[in-house]
């Protein structure tokens, strides 16, 4: 599947140089090249992509999820990239029809499914994986296949466990399909991040940011931004989807007195989970509706250049901009043309620390689309998600170049209690079949439905405003949810 048509990543021989010295001044600080080592024998290697594949999408590395409802479903997405041969494991069963559905439906292929016992800790699938039956099983998998390849949802220490655990009792070739932890965590860590991004293409592409340690020096810092700042904002490190921002309004900020306004940040680092230890960053809050995210693959140093899959605009709710789902960009030649600028010296960056895999970055875009703008990188999601897995899935079903589509979750209450053939049935022929190119509208991430009534749909269109209407006219009205 080609996407539509973009710009071309390119560097010149300068900005490469700084990307690579950049890469090299954190590997040293942080003993990435020592983590490498350590995990050498595990780390992803081109001759076993032939191997049997175990997806899983384990977002247990991700903190402060509670939420977001029906989390513990969505480690069914790793259903979407599995096929014929390959194995996902969950630690919930797939509600009753989904498996047909995505096997008859989508044409996905007949993949092995298992279900772990992670009765404890129900988004640790990969520690679920590392025990019992479910181990057992993977084990004899790994031995007749003379390997295993794991392909995460993200590159946590849980996976490699796993896959080092492995290694010792199938004696076979087993590898990671993603970065090792302490990569993982350059890209997926807003302070880490915000310092590779400096080091590659400059403070100007990043918004103001100052590291703070306590409740009291971080209700100092934001005090001291409001000054500069309409609006200013508190960051979690390594949370996603906006659940770790809190935005405050800079004229309120500075009129509260210093005492209640630590008090206030104290009290929203306790329902924030805070640990007293990570550090919290104090942020300029830049207000803008642009907010697009460009799609890498990177492969691992040797096998070629990192891959541009995609340049999307986001969907985002809320003063905290909490995300809901995305679209293909439509966004002027030179916003499309400086974004990828911006990236791509960091994705090579990270190529060079050791990053392989799904990566994407969120931008915002200030000022006008048309004429003078600027940009600035606010997070790195090294892990698949939101935007990743639906263009993935449109690039597996759809041969060809990459339709026009809008994919997001769909929330209602009124959904509550509907079970997934009975919202199938409401579809009827408006779903797609893979087989016939025929329907506009597929489902995934449904786990969610009957309890939150709540499921994730992809609407394809001849157009954008022919997926729009899908979506947001044609879907509710299936429902019945409104009236023609």
């Amino acid at each position: 599947m080609a996407p539509p048509r973009q710009p071309r990543p390119k560097l010149n021989r300068a900005g490469h140089q700084r990307a690579l010295a950049a890469a090299t001044e954190l590997a040293d600080r942080l003993g990435i090249a020592d983590s490498l080592e350590d995990r050498k024998e595990n780390l992803w290697d081109p001759s076993a992509a032939n191997l049997p594949t175990l997806h899983l999408d384990d977002v247990s590395g991700i903190p402060f999820l509670s939420d977001i409802a029906g989390v513990e479903e969505y480690q069914h997405r790793g259903r979407l990239r599995a096929g014929s041969g390959d194995l996902y494991v969950t630690v919930t069963p797939a509600v009753a029809g989904y498996e047909e559905y995505c096997r008859d439906q989508l044409n996905l292929g007949s993949p092995e499914s298992l279900v772990a016992d992670g009765s404890s800790a129900p988004l640790a699938v990969a520690e679920a994986c590392g025990r019992g039956d479910t181990f057992d099983q993977l084990v004899d998998h790994a031995k007749r296949s003379g390997g295993l390849v794991i392909h995460p949802y993200m590159g946590i220490e849980s996976v490699w466990n796993l896959a080092q655990k492995l290694s010792e009792a199938a004696s076979g070739t087993i590898k990671v399909l993603a970065p090792p932890p302490e990569v993982t965590w350059i890209a997926n860590d807003k302070m880490l991040l915000s310092e590779l991004v400096t080091k590659t293409v400059g403070d100007e592409s990043v918004v103001e940011t100052i590291v703070t340690h306590t409740a009291s020096e971080l209700a100092t810092r934001l005090k001291e931004l409001a000054e500069r700042h309409q609006k200013v904002a508190l960051k979690r490190l390594r949370t996603a989807s906006a659940m770790g921002n809190t935005v405050f309004d800079g004229a309120t900020v500075k009129t509260t007195a210093p005492e209640e306004f630590e008090n206030l940040i104290t009290t929203e680092l306790s329902r924030m989970q805070w640990d007293e230890i990570e550090p919290i960053l104090a942020v300029s809050w830049e207000e803008t509706d642009c907010s697009p995210s460009t799609q890498w693959w990177i492969p691992s140093r040797g096998e070629g250049l990192p891959r541009l899959d995609g340049i999307y605009e986001q969907l985002l709710e809320g003063e905290s901009k909490v995300f809901l789902g995305s679209k293909p960009s439509s966004l002027p030649w030179l916003v499309e043309e400086a974004l990828v600028a911006q990236s791509y010296p960091v994705v090579i960056a990270l190529q060079e620390l050791g990053y392989v895999g799904r990566c994407s970055f969120d931008h915002l875009v200030l000022g006008d689309l048309a004429g003078e703008f600027s940009l600035k990188v606010t997070e790195c999601n090294g892990r698949w998600g939101g935007t990743s897995t639906p263009m993935s899935l449109v690039d597996r079903l759809i041969p060809g170049s990459r339709p026009p589509y809008r994919a997001q979750d769909y929330v209602d209450d009124r959904l509550v209690g509907t079970t997934f053939p009975e919202l199938c049935g409401q579809l009827g022929e408006t779903l797609f079949d893979a087989k016939t190119g025929l329907g506009s509208l597929i489902l995934y991430n449904v786990g969610p439905l009957e309890r939150d009534g709540k499921f994730d749909v992809i609407a394809l269109g001849s157009t954008q405003e022919e997926a729009e209407e899908v979506l947001l006219s044609k879907l509710p009205q299936l429902l019945g949810l409104v009236g023609p």
